[in-house]
């Protein structure tokens, strides 16, 4: 990966922070630390790996995105603003009576959402769908999902991702965002997952554990999913909840968060600091 490349992923990854906090900001509450965490993700994969196009979201070919964890719309919005597919201050109508961006992604009111998700578990098996699909119509796309590693307590994902090692999903990359938290507590406390990499290889996945903060190892990774093959990719991201935002970050309970437009507006302070850095 060559220097300005990694650059201007860093500066689009701490641009969807930016815009993830300002549209939560607007609601006041919100899932702000699981919406953090997949930042990086987002910026790689719409800044360097995907296939799409703001002016024609319903491209047939393109590359698609589900967000199976729902509780990252906010980054998904902020994401699919800064590329384009509408205007960025849309997104601060976040969860509102008759916004277009609800609470969790919905295909049918957001332009640039593949997938309507939200109910955990469920994206998985749509992904899975998606991908059989566009194999079967001889696409020559990707599908991309984000899911949790709370979320993958649902059994529903484990069917799923047997699903993909059979019907030889080469075209479906799973990013599982291990942020080590999910909405009681610590994963470790509510359902232990640790070893995702080697389950999800024992699934028939070719699998790789990363730091899911880190842009270079996430292009990297990504880059390794286009060699084709007869096995569905696996990308275990390991990452720190809130990433970006230091009080965030070092809160507890920061699955959803509910305060006060001071504290927003401190924390899109450090965000802007650190944009300005890199410029």
């Amino acid at each position: 990966m060559d220097a300005e490349l990694k650059k201007s992923l860093q500066k689009f990854a701490t641009q969807i922070r930016i815009g993830t906090v300002e549209s939560i900001k607007s609601r006041g509450f919100g899932h702000i630390g699981g919406a953090l965490s997949v930042c990086d993700a987002l910026a790689v994969l719409y800044g360097s790996q995907m296939t799409v196009d703001p002016k024609n979201p319903k491209m047939p070919e393109r590359d698609k995105l589900v967000c199976s964890k729902g509780h990252a719309g906010p980054a998904v919005y902020a994401t699919l603003a800064l590329k384009g597919f509408y205007p960025y201050d849309e997104i601060k109508t976040l969860n509102q009576p008759g916004t277009n961006f609800p609470s969790h992604c919905d295909t049918n009111k957001t332009p640039g959402i593949d997938m309507t998700t939200g109910s955990l578990g469920q994206g998985t098996s749509t992904a899975c769908g998606i991908a059989l699909a566009d194999k079967l119509r001889k696409h020559n796309n990707r599908t991309f999902l984000i899911v949790g590693d709370g979320e993958i307590n649902e059994g529903q994902c484990w069917e799923a991702f047997m699903f993909a090692a059979a019907k030889k999903l080469s075209n479906l990359v799973v990013l599982i965002d291990w942020n080590k938290k999910q909405l009681d507590g610590y994963t470790k406390d509510v359902l232990p997952n640790e070893n995702l990499d080697a389950k999800m290889a024992a699934f028939g996945f070719e699998t790789v554990k990363i730091n899911g903060n880190d842009v270079e190892a996430l292009y990297e990774a990504l880059e390794n999913t286009k060699k084709g093959g007869d096995k569905p990719y696996a990308i275990v991201m390991d990452t720190v909840k809130g990433c970006g935002v230091t009080e965030v970050e070092e809160t507890m309970g920061n699955h959803s968060m509910t305060v006060g437009a001071e504290k927003f507006d401190a924390w899109l302070s450090e965000l802007n600091d650190k944009l300005a850095a890199m410029e």
